[in-house]
């Protein structure tokens, strides 16, 4: 048996199980198991890429590290936006890895140079590329510093510097990955028209702003609710007190949230005396909150905030939902949004009549003194069911407990 017909064979087998058994003469097992397990993974991470017949999968760790499929096809997309009226003639990426994000975001460009310091990723990307339809690909087995010094200039130059230390632990600051892009943007910028940089998604943006210079576009890339990807583009030609931010939550209908300020905005915060019983109430997406611009999007859709700390908003016009051709804002806010069924506090008939008919529900915490376990055990509630419940502040510092439904199906049940 060969190694191809082993791997067909036992591609879907569990991977101890496999493991442990005998393999047939001529078959490599260490080779199939990495095949196999690799297979596996890009399965759910690289849907395209395990339908291509004869992909080599390189070890486990550079699985877990390389770009889903998803996210990949995002900066191909913000790629050919920025090349927008140019000619696609010279792309490089400095830290190629298993190359995910290469493949995607070398497609138009005449030439496409990919630069990894691992042989045996290199070897992978040389058999895959081609496979993949990519035959425009020129691999380099050095180091990031090393091709700068040698290149003339690339239209984009992509950077996802490696966020681990030399022992193996997992690092966020920017002069803590390798290579240091706070010290080699200007020799960076200086080559190219655009440099885009992946950072850590636990990286502050403010942080981030204030190591990267020039930056023009920052994009926090979120999929199904959870932040995956800081993106930032940086141009030597662009004043960073420019930057667009760009808040994105792939695999869901939310319209993409653009601003250029992250500051200065305030939302209204909706007065205590207000009964919020009926209203919309809004939990801006994952990005939103991670970029800081939750007034701004607020204000943009005229939303009221229940406390300055809470990131939660309400509105009693349900006509924001249905934006009119002539609008600016474009599709569903970019939220979980839920209708408003009851409201109350913590008190002993309160609860009784919150939880009346309720054997169980979501509970979702913002800006409460208790975690959502000691609260699922305090009002003896079951995870699931499509009641949604928010425990949260209001602006006079009362804790209330907010009963609702879901207004659109969109919403993932949050625990």
């Amino acid at each position: 048996m060969t190694n191809k017909e082993y791997i067909l064979h036992n591609r879907e087998a569990d991977i101890r199980s496999l493991a442990l058994r005998k393999v047939p003469e001529g078959v490599d097992s260490l080779w199939c198991l990495r095949q196999i397990e690799g297979y596996q993974l890009a399965k759910k991470k690289l849907p395209t890429w395990a339908q291509a017949d004869g992909i080599i999968y390189p070890p486990r760790l550079s699985m877990e590290q390389c770009s889903s499929e998803i996210t990949a096809q995002y900066k191909r997309t913000l790629a050919t936006r920025l090349m927008q009226g140019l000619s696609f003639d010279t792309f490089i990426d400095l830290t190629g890895g298993f190359g995910v994000d290469f493949s995607y975001m070398a497609k138009g460009f005449n030439h496409a140079i990919y630069v990894e310091q691992q042989e045996v990723l290199c070897d992978a990307v040389r058999h895959n590329m081609p496979i993949l339809g990519l035959q425009n690909v020129t691999t380099v087995n050095t180091d990031s510093e090393t091709i700068i010094d040698n290149i003339d200039h690339a239209d984009i130059i992509y950077i996802d510097p490696a966020r681990r230390d030399n022992t193996g632990k997992k690092t966020v600051a920017i002069e803590d990955c390798t290579p240091d892009i706070s010290r080699l943007q200007h020799k960076i910028l200086a080559k190219t028209r655009y440099a885009i940089v992946k950072l850590s998604p636990m990286l502050d943006i403010t942080q981030a702003l204030r190591t990267l210079k020039n930056v023009c576009e920052v994009h926090i890339v979120s999929v199904k609710g959870e932040c995956k990807e800081l993106i930032c583009v940086l141009s030597a030609s662009h004043d960073s007190a420019l930057t667009t931010y760009h808040c994105v939550n792939l695999s869901t209908p939310d319209a993409p949230f653009v601003c250029t300020n992250r500051g200065g905005i305030t939302a209204s915060i909706l007065s205590p005396d207000i009964s919020i019983k009926g209203m919309l109430l809004f939990e801006p997406n994952a990005s939103i909150q991670k970029a800081g611009v939750q007034d701004t999007f607020a204000t943009q859709y005229g939303l009221h905030k229940l406390h300055p700390m809470s990131n939660l908003f309400v509105s009693d016009d349900a006509s924001i939902l249905c934006p009119t051709a002539d609008s600016s804002l474009k599709g569903l806010p970019p939220a979980r949004i839920f209708r408003i069924i009851d409201v109350g506090d913590f008190s002993k008939n309160s609860l009784k009549a919150l939880l009346q008919d309720c054997d169980k529900g979501n509970i979702t915490i913002r800006n409460f003194p208790s975690t959502v376990a000691d609260l699922r055990k305090r009002l003896r509630l079951k995870e699931g069911g499509d009641i949604y419940f928010f425990a949260t502040t209001i602006q006079n510092g009362k804790h209330l407990l907010i009963k609702c439904k879901n207004f659109t199906n969109r919403n993932n049940a949050t625990t």
